[in-house]
């Protein structure tokens, strides 16, 4: 998962977050791009997303707090009205004056109709409310409606919150395209934080790739060597010559045109010579080891 964080001051709920999209790192852990942090302005709006994550199969944008204090017993989640614990309501940490629920719908709203506006409106927008009790609190969840679109996760657990993207990749079949994400990035404002093309492709987003989507951000240069790189790999391919691999002495120390560079001769020319005699010296064991143990 690549993670990049928009505004690096953010609430508790939302460093908690951030630490555990960090940990996924390892291939079973969820794929993808999550902006912590961050912010779209939209029909004379701005909406702040605590994180808004993007994977192959699905846009979440979540909700994030923390219990202010100690309480246990039963989360209670109206449809409108403040959210409850046990008769109590719910004491967060954050400032908002609003319920997650209230924010996930105006912030899922504004994104979708974004979306739909540059051709991405039948990629489909879920919110989930995440929220981190205290220590030791025990803390159910109930909720009487039911909505598609909205998912509420008591825990202090990074796997549930891994268990849910993992639940969704499987219900969720419109594929996000590395053109589809650079072209959020844009609109929403946070072109600094676009990611190469390659890592893109890395996280299990789907080509083809448009270089000019990732032009006017610090990643051009990254998108401009892949297209030129696979322009290359092209070009071999209708030539029919073998591509040398990336430990070829020539891929390592490539010639550059209009420079003659002693050094770089040096080094492809001390390079090959090794490889061959490893080659040699790779040869010379097999064949002895033949004649030693092998048939009479």
């Amino acid at each position: 998962m690549l993670v990049r964080v928009q505004n690096a001051a953010g609430t508790e709920a939302e460093l908690a977050l951030l630490d555990w999209l960090r940990t996924w790192r390892e291939p079973g852990n969820p794929h993808g791009i999550a902006v912590v942090n961050c912010s779209m302005f939209h029909a004379d709006q701005l909406h702040h997303f605590d994180a808004v994550v993007f994977t192959p199969t699905s846009c979440v944008v979540i909700e994030a707090e923390l219990f202010a204090v100690p309480q246990d017993g039963v989360l209670e989640i109206p449809l409108n009205g403040p959210w409850m614990v046990s008769g109590e309501i719910a004491q967060f940490t954050g400032a908002e004056k609003s319920t997650p629920l209230e924010r996930s719908r105006a912030h899922t709203f504004a994104l979708q109709d974004y979306l739909a506006a540059r051709g991405l409106g039948q990629r489909a927008v879920h919110g989930l409310g995440l929220i981190v009790p205290m220590p030791e609190a025990q803390i159910d969840v109930h909720q009487e409606w039911t909505d598609p679109s909205f998912d509420v996760i008591v825990t202090d657990d990074p796997h549930r919150l891994e268990m849910y993207f993992a639940m969704l990749s499987k219900k969720d079949h419109n594929r996000w395209t590395a053109n589809d994400i650079a072209i959020v990035f844009r609109g929403m404002g946070i072109l600094p934080y676009l990611p190469g093309p390659q890592d893109l492709l890395d996280e299990g987003f789907f080509g083809p790739i448009d270089v000019t989507l990732w032009h006017g951000g610090p990643s051009q240069a990254q998108a401009e060597a892949y297209a030129e790189e696979l322009a290359q790999r092209e070009r071999d391919a209708q030539s029919g010559r073998l591509v040398a691999p990336w430990y070829s002495p020539w891929k390592l120390y490539p010639r550059v045109g209009g420079d003659l560079h002693f050094g770089r001769a040096f080094l492809r020319i001390t390079l090959a010579l090794g490889m061959l005699v490893a080659m040699v010296w790779v040869l010379w064991i097999l064949v002895s080891l033949v004649l030693t143990y092998g048939p009479a």
